[in-house]
C-alpha cells in the first residue's frame, strides 16, 4: 500500500492491516487530496496507486454525498459538518466509466489536539448483491405470471370448481382455508387467489409453518427487536409486517403450536401485532390464507388446534383434490410440464408414447402433481429419443403399472372364464389378486364357499390378508 506525505497510518501493522482488507480503503488529507489506497480499492475501481495519490476523490465521481453529489471544493464537502457518514449506498465510477453500486462510510480523523489530519473511506462493493435484487425483483414478476389461474392445469370437474372458487376467493377479502394432500398445489392456489385479487400489486409472503420450531416461527412472523433474545443482534420485521397491504400465506397450518394459535388469533381478531421483545402494537392491513395437509377439524376434536381458530380460518375453505382423483387431468399435466422442460433444458421432446401415457393413468401418484412433474422431469434425463417412452419413466411408476396392468388381465381373464380345472396353490394366489383378496369373489369364481378358500390358503400356507 503506498503512501505520501501526511501518512495517517504510521503503524506498520495498520498499514499490513488495511492490505489485506476485502473492502476498500483509502484516506485524504485535510486538502482532500487521496493519500493511501488499498488493493481492493484497486480492484474495486481500477485504478492504480499510482493513479490514484495525490488525486482528489472526485476522481471516483461518487452519485451521492450526504444526499448530493460532490461539491466543488473539498471544503465545502458535508464530511466537515456532520464529522462523519454511515453507510450511505451509491455508485462511483471506475476507471472504465462504468458505474459501480457501493456502500461507503467516511471519517474525520483529528490529532489528539483536535488538528485535522485527514479523512478516512471504506468502501464495498455491492454489485452482485445488486445483481442478487434486480433477480428478485425479476424473480417476482415471474411469480406473479406463474400464480396466474391458467397455470392451475386441469379440465376435469374437480378442477373445474377449484377454478370457480379461486375466482370467488379473488373477489372477497375472506380468510381462505385450502386443504388437500402435499403436492396437490395448495401454494399455487394461495398465488392464484392474490394475484387476481386487488392486492395483486402489494407483496405476496409465503412461510412454511413445518420447517420452524416455535421461538423461530414467532420471529419470523412477528419480528423481533434488539435484544429480544440471544443472537438477536438488530431489530427486524416479521412476515406480516413485510406481506403489509398484500397477502400471507401460512403453509401448513395445522403445524403450528398453542401459542403461535393463540397470537395468530389475536392477529385475526385485531389486526395488530407486536413484535418479540417489545409491547407496541403495530396495525397491519394484510389478507391471510392458510393451507394444511391434514384434516383440521380432526385436529380440533383431538384438542390440538383450537376451534375459534379453526373457524377463524375457514371462512372460506377450498379442497384441493388429489391427482388420483383425477387422471383426465393427467395428459394436459404431462403436455405441460414437457413444455417447460423444453424451455429449460433446451431438448425438444415432442410427447410422450401411448404406451408411457397408459402406465401413467395406472398408477396412483401419492405425491400429486409434485410427484408427476419430477417424474418427467427424470424423464427428460434419461430420454434419448423425440417421445418419452415407458423405460424413460421412474422405476416406481413401471413396476405399479405392471403389476396394475396384470391385475387387470387376471380379472378380465377370471371373469370371462371361470376356474374349471382343479384348484391349485398358483391358481388360488392369482385369482386373490385378481379379486383383491376377496374370498367371497374368488369361492364363486371357482364354485366354492368362503369356508373352502379359507381351508386351502391355510392348507397351503398363504395368508388371509395380503403382505
Amino acid at each position: 500500500m503506498k503512501k505520501i506525505k501526511n501518512d495517517i497510518f504510521p503503524s506498520e501493522f495498520a498499514g499490513l492491516l488495511l492490505e489485506s482488507m476485502a473492502g476498500g480503503v483509502f484516506t485524504l488529507d485535510e486538502e482532500g487530496c487521496i493519500t493511501s489506497w488499498n488493493p481492493a480499492m484497486e480492484r474495486i475501481t481500477g485504478y492504480t496507486s499510482d493513479e490514484a495519490l495525490g488525486k482528489s476523490c472526485s476522481l471516483l465521481k461518487f452519485s451521492r454525498c450526504f444526499g448530493k453529489s460532490c461539491p466543488t471544493g473539498f471544503k465545502t464537502c458535508g464530511i466537515f459538518e456532520y464529522g462523519s457518514v454511515d453507510g450511505k449506498e451509491c455508485f462511483l465510477q471506475n476507471k472504465n466509466g462504468n458505474d459501480i453500486y457501493v456502500v461507503k462510510s467516511a471519517r474525520l480523523v483529528r490529532d489528539k489536539s483536535g488538528r485535522l489530519r485527514g479523512v478516512v473511506e471504506t468502501i464495498t462493493d455491492l454489485t452482485e448483491l445488486h445483481k442478487a435484487r434486480q433477480k428478485a425483483e425479476e424473480a417476482s414478476l415471474q411469480l406473479g405470471n406463474i400464480h396466474k389461474l391458467h397455470n392451475i392445469i386441469g379440465k376435469s370437474d374437480l378442477m373445474k370448481q377449484v377454478f370457480s372458487s379461486i375466482k370467488l376467493a379473488a373477489d372477497s377479502e375472506a380468510t381462505i382455508l385450502i386443504q388437500g394432500e402435499s403436492g396437490t398445489g395448495k401454494e399455487l392456489v394461495a398465488g392464484a387467489i392474490h394475484y387476481n385479487s386487488d392486492r395483486a400489486e402489494m407483496p405476496f409472503v409465503s412461510v412454511n409453518c413445518s420447517a420452524l420450531s416455535e421461538s423461530l416461527l414467532e420471529s419470523e412472523l412477528f419480528g423481533h427487536v434488539k435484544g429480544a433474545y440471544t443472537g438477536a443482534i438488530h431489530d427486524r420485521i416479521g412476515r406480516f409486517e413485510e406481506a403489509d397491504g398484500g397477502t400471507l400465506f401460512l403453509d401448513e397450518i395445522g403445524e403450528i403450536s398453542p401459542l403461535i394459535q393463540l397470537k395468530l388469533l389475536r392477529v385475526l381478531q385485531e389486526r395488530e401485532i407486536e413484535r418479540v421483545g417489545e409491547s407496541v402494537k403495530r396495525k397491519i392491513d394484510i389478507r391471510i390464507i392458510t393451507a394444511s395437509n391434514k384434516d383440521l377439524y380432526n385436529l380440533v376434536k383431538e384438542g390440538l388446534f383450537r376451534e375459534d381458530l379453526y373457524y377463524r380460518l375457514k371462512v372460506f375453505p377450498i379442497n384441493m383434490p388429489p391427482l388420483k382423483n383425477r387422471k383426465e387431468d393427467i395428459p394436459l399435466l404431462v403436455s405441460h410440464f414437457i413444455n417447460i422442460k423444453n424451455k429449460l433444458t433446451n431438448k425438444n421432446i415432442s410427447g410422450i408414447a401411448r404406451s408411457a401415457t397408459r402406465f401413467l393413468l395406472d398408477y396412483n401418484w401419492p405425491g400429486n402433481v409434485r410427484e408427476l412433474e419430477n417424474a418427467i422431469e427424470y424423464a427428460f434425463v434419461v430420454c434419448r429419443g423425440d417421445y418419452i417412452d415407458v423405460f424413460d419413466l421412474p422405476v416406481e411408476v413401471r413396476q405399479m403399472g405392471y403389476q396394475h396392468s396384470i391385475k387387470e388381465n387376471n380379472k378380465k381373464r377370471f371373469a370371462e372364464n371361470p376356474i374349471r380345472e382343479k384348484l391349485s396353490r398358483d391358481i388360488l394366489l392369482e385369482l386373490l389378486e385378481a379379486s383383491d383378496w376377496n374370498k367371497a369373489e374368488v369361492g364363486r369364481r371357482v364354485g366354492l364357499s368362503r369356508a373352502s378358500i379359507w381351508k386351502y390358503m391355510k392348507k397351503w400356507d398363504i395368508p388371509l390378508q395380503r403382505e
